[in-house]
């Protein structure tokens, strides 16, 4: 007894090692409680710089420690895996959390009252998402899903306003539909296979012995959830209220680190069927869905003259993008779905950076761009280099990872034979194309036509820096993609 106990001691010691960024998080989420209740009703960003604070030694924690997670490892009873796949995409949530508080000190969307609350289910919503992405485990997957769910349709609806309680509350129904569709789910394919490590031989085993038309149900109940969670088709109609009635901060991260935590869990349990001998041809249905997703997404952007709901369309076209890395399911495929994250996480950032900037100063709509360039001449050239990156042509990195990707679509074609995978690859190159025409519609306004009388009232200096980092790391990978594809190359991807 005194010996297993203390080998399972050891045991959480250890996972305790590897988790050490998680326990970051939920310690920041603490000393953030802690110190909003001394310095209540009192105008500070206390909470905000503990909460930069909380992420930047997550990354620091991460970073450090990464030849640790070269070899796989199993935590709390399989539940959880530390790995180098799931550690650089936590880095990359991380990142993006910390451009999001620096976002909300210089948003006037979010309530001075309620600002402390804001960061705590902030670092909830990425605490969820670090878990999600190194979960092996059904019950873990639902659990840590919901905790980045939550916090996800509280900060949704954070300006307060009509349409702020509008997109949340949708936010909140649909999120909830999906996510028990995605347990029942979950619930028959452990009938199916007596397992919730969705990672381990016994699963992969027992759904390839059952032939059953349960097994295509249940997979699919069980995708529905992820494809909610990244925005993809048909589960994307809630992301245009949510992004037009949300502080700005909050889309910004609600358009990447939700979608890139769905994307690594759908990977893996995408990897499990591809294991296994069942008929279903998971990539058939995964790379319809890549083309629906892409072609709602940009055509429905074509007829916005909000640049919010733009944007938001815009990201459901690019989850459609990411889905392609997960269709082919290679190692090429990983490496390009893993530097197109980090470029189109910087991309998207840049983008609405800037586009507060503008807000601040009463330009929110497309047409209210005209002419604005000569005013604002600096965050308005940021602002058509990140654009032009998410569109994917040069000199950006943006056009370096859509190369990538396309490349990674060749191989796995050339490699496999299968047509579907032909026809992905030639909507995506054509819907390259068709993006350009709302990607470049701002910029149009911004710079070819007549001024207005907008001016500028509010001083914008301090999101000039920080797009302008951004959109310096876009360019720069487009110069040297081996800086960080170097890097890529090392990481290691098993079930």
């Amino acid at each position: 007894m005194e010996q297993t106990l203390s080998a399972k001691l050891k045991s959480i010691s250890v996972g305790l090692y590897y988790t050490m960024p998680e326990v970051i998080l939920s310690l920041g989420i603490v000393a953030v409680v802690v110190f909003s209740f001394f310095l209540r009703n009192r105008k500070t960003n206390v909470p905000a710089l503990l909460t930069l604070g909380v992420f930047i030694a997550s990354i620091a924690y991460a970073t450090l420690s990464w030849t640790f997670y070269r070899t796989p490892v199993s935590l709390f009873g399989n539940m959880v895996r530390a790995d180098q796949f799931s550690a650089y995409f936590r880095i990359l949530a991380d990142v993006a959390a910390g451009l999001t508080v620096l976002m909300a000190l210089r948003s006037k969307d979010l309530s001075e009252k309620l600002s402390s609350e804001f960061y705590v289910f902030l670092i909830s919503a990425v605490l969820g998402s670090h878990l999600l992405m190194m979960s092996t485990n059904l019950i873990m997957v639902f659990i840590s899903l919901e905790v980045l769910s939550i916090s996800s349709y509280i900060l949704a609806g954070y300006k307060f306003s009509r349409k702020g309680a509008e997109g949340s509350l949708k936010y909140f129904l649909f999120g909830s539909a999906a996510s028990a569709i995605m347990l029942y789910g979950f619930s028959i394919l452990f009938g199916i296979t007596g397992t919730l490590e969705f990672t381990s031989a016994t699963f992969t085993n027992n759904l390839s012995t059952n032939q059953s038309a349960l097994v295509i149900v249940s997979s699919m109940m069980a995708f529905a959830g992820f494809l909610y969670k990244i925005a993809a088709a048909p589960m994307h109609i809630w992301a245009p209220d949510v992004y037009e009635g949300s502080p700005m901060p909050v889309i910004a991260f609600l358009s990447v680190v939700p979608k890139l935590a769905g994307i690594v869990v759908l990977i893996k349990l995408v990897m499990a069927f591809a294991l296994t001998t069942v008929q279903f041809d998971w990539q058939l249905v995964l790379a319809i869905i890549a083309m629906i997703t892409i072609g709602i997404g940009n055509f429905s952007a074509l007829w916005q003259n909000s640049a919010r709901r733009m944007m938001a369309y815009s990201s459901i076209a690019q989850s459609g993008f990411l889905l392609i890395g997960v269709v082919c399911l290679t190692p090429q495929s990983m490496q390009a779905l893993l530097f197109y994250s980090a470029v189109y996480m910087a991309s998207n950032y840049a983008v609405f950076i800037a586009l507060q900037a503008f807000e601040k100063n009463s330009i929110d709509s497309i047409p209210l761009f005209g002419g604005v360039g000569r005013s604002f001449i600096l965050i308005s050239i940021v602002l058509l280099l990140a654009l032009v990156s998410l569109t994917g042509i040069p000199p950006t990195g943006g056009f370096t990872s859509k190369l990538f990707m396309f490349a990674s679509l060749w191989a796995s074609y050339a490699q496999t034979g299968k047509t579907i995978l032909l026809w992905l690859l030639v909507f995506g190159l054509l819907n390259t194309v068709v993006s350009l025409f709302y990607y470049l519609k701002i910029p149009y306004y911004t710079f070819l036509k007549t001024p207005g009388s907008t001016l500028p009232s509010e001083n914008t200096a301090f999101e000039n820096f920080l797009a302008v980092i951004l959109v310096t790391g876009i360019l720069f990978l487009f110069i040297r993609p081996d800086f960080l594809m170097g890097w890529l190359n090392t990481v290691n991807f098993v079930l």
